[in-house]
């Protein structure tokens, strides 16, 4: 719907109304907006309109030619200002269906999450992931190593990180020795090596704990959503946009996708920690 002011009947008053002084640069700025209104008015013709940004300044007005059709129709000398915000496209109430969507593309991201933090989890073969967590103190700010450095695998035992900044050599290899890898990193004075060593059993056991905090923080984020996205739901009934049984279906539906989603956090963390184990 469009909601339209009358604000000139006379020609005097449109032509005032024209007279408002715009700068040739601020018509340009407009211009796209006047072209979409024209399309729109094409479908729903006036004998004039006159249109406005809603500030004072700048003020631009354009004028709609009548058709012949038009005016036999419906004669008339009535100016109207329609403010062009008033054409601008506005986000539609969700439906049922869109929270549902958001919800499971939310939960994917979630899971996307648990395995790229489950990568950096060390299993005894050396791998670039396993430095992704890792933060460097680099001038007051934390700044994740990968990049900072080129992080190699000549072998399976070792990594190599070759900083950009060789001024930094001291700070990643502090930042590296007190993460929770357990790794002790070397300085050649050229390019830093990380030996790695073979997992004891209390190093596994270690990684096993390391594995099921990842995946409950994981699964905590999904539960979350499923709260913001039933709420929705809640509010859509609430609105009266949906009726009770609407609303009920929709709660399930994000039941399920909820449920699913845990599910496969668990399957990925089992999977892991079998990686993990395996000597």
């Amino acid at each position: 719907e469009l909601t339209v002011t009358t604000i000139a009947k006379t020609d005097n008053d449109k032509d005032q109304l024209l007279n408002n002084n715009i700068k040739p640069s601020e018509q340009i700025t407009m211009i796209k907006v006047w072209a979409t209104l024209l399309i729109l008015l094409e479908a729903c013709p006036t004998s004039h309109a006159f249109l406005s940004s809603s500030s004072p300044r700048p003020r631009m007005s354009l004028v709609v030619p009548t058709t012949a059709a038009t005016t036999a129709a419906k004669p008339s000398t009535t100016t109207t200002i329609v403010h062009p915000k008033l054409f601008m496209s506005t986000q539609e109430e969700q439906s049922v269906d869109d929270v549902a969507l958001d919800a499971e593309e939310r939960m994917g991201k979630s899971i996307e999450s648990v395995k790229a933090n489950l990568m950096t989890i060390r299993t005894g073969r050396a791998s670039a992931t396993m430095l992704d967590r890792v933060k460097v103190d680099y001038y007051g700010a934390e700044t994740p190593l990968n990049q900072m450095a080129t992080i190699g695998v000549p072998s399976a035992q070792q990594l190599t990180v070759d900083p950009y900044d060789k001024s930094t050599f001291g700070d990643i290899e502090r930042a590296i020795a007190e993460s929770d890898l357990g790794l002790m990193p070397t300085n050649d004075g050229t390019i830093i090596r990380i030996n790695i060593p073979s997992l004891t059993e209390d190093r596994r056991k270690e990684m096993l704990k390391q594995c099921k905090a990842l995946g409950e923080e994981g699964k905590v984020a999904v539960r979350n959503i499923r709260r913001t996205s039933v709420d929705a739901v809640k509010k859509l009934e609430k609105n009266g946009s949906i009726g009770k049984d609407e609303s009920k279906d929709g709660q399930d539906e994000i039941q399920k996708l909820t449920d699913q989603h845990v599910k496969d956090i668990d399957s990925i963390v089992a999977s892991k920690e079998k990686e993990v184990m395996t000597v």
